[in-house]
């Protein structure tokens, strides 16, 4: 991995895109990337969005926009650090972090909805499944009206490791979201939300939603 004085190098070579934004969020000149695109979004009878060129941006919101990706990328490194570290402990990666956490939110999980969650072929979900398997963390049932389907449930053990990835994962957002003042939590939702593709935005919030009060947008 880079050092951080060879990263910060690498950010200043990128142009503005690190310092685009202010300590608050906001582009550098004060203005809201959210402001600039709405000043500069074409017309409801202009091009459609197929028309599209990143490259033919102004400056000014290309280096909004670098600057959010970056700030993405950045987040998820540290999301996802402590529980890395974790995982390695047991030799296991960020796809058993991931089937770990959806089986133990939704006990009796099918492996063919996990497939649909995780994007990912039969065949890598079949290896990452079997280790979990055979080291204790899941179980497989066959399915009471089709015996032919497989609906997984975590052990005590997947339990317990599962948790324990999720309270450091939980204490970080708690505590950015406190840090990012009121609302900031409304706001996440939609804007991650806004993230995924229209056409899985009401499956994904059926998914994950325990409460019953997730507005998707759109």
């Amino acid at each position: 991995m880079a050092s951080d004085r060879s990263l910060d190098r690498g950010m200043d070579r990128g142009g503005k895109s690190a310092a685009a934004l202010d300590d608050a969020g906001a582009p550098a000149d004060g203005r809201r990337l959210s402001e600039i695109a709405t000043s500069q979004a074409p017309s409801a009878k202009g091009a459609g969005a197929e028309d599209f060129d990143p490259a033919n941006l102004p400056d000014e919101e290309r280096n909004a926009l670098f600057a959010c990706m970056e700030l993405l990328f950045f987040a998820y490194r540290e999301f996802t650090s402590e529980p890395d570290a974790i995982l390695e402990t047991y030799k296991f990666g960020r796809a058993h972090h991931r089937v770990l956490h959806f089986v133990s939110r939704n006990p009796g999980l099918r492996v063919a909805d996990l497939l649909e969650i995780l994007k990912i072929t039969k065949q890598s979900l079949a290896r990452v499944l079997k280790q979990l398997v055979d080291e204790g963390f899941i179980v497989q049932e066959a399915g009471r009206t089709d015996r032919r389907e497989r609906l997984l449930y975590v052990t005590e053990r997947g339990k317990s490791l599962a948790g324990q990835l999720a309270d450091l994962q939980m204490m970080r957002l708690r505590n950015a979201i406190a840090s990012a003042g009121p609302d900031s939590e409304g706001k996440l939702r939609s804007f991650l939300l806004a993230m995924i593709g229209e056409d899985q935005r009401k499956l994904v919030a059926r998914l994950i939603d325990k409460t019953g009060d997730l507005d998707t947008p759109g």
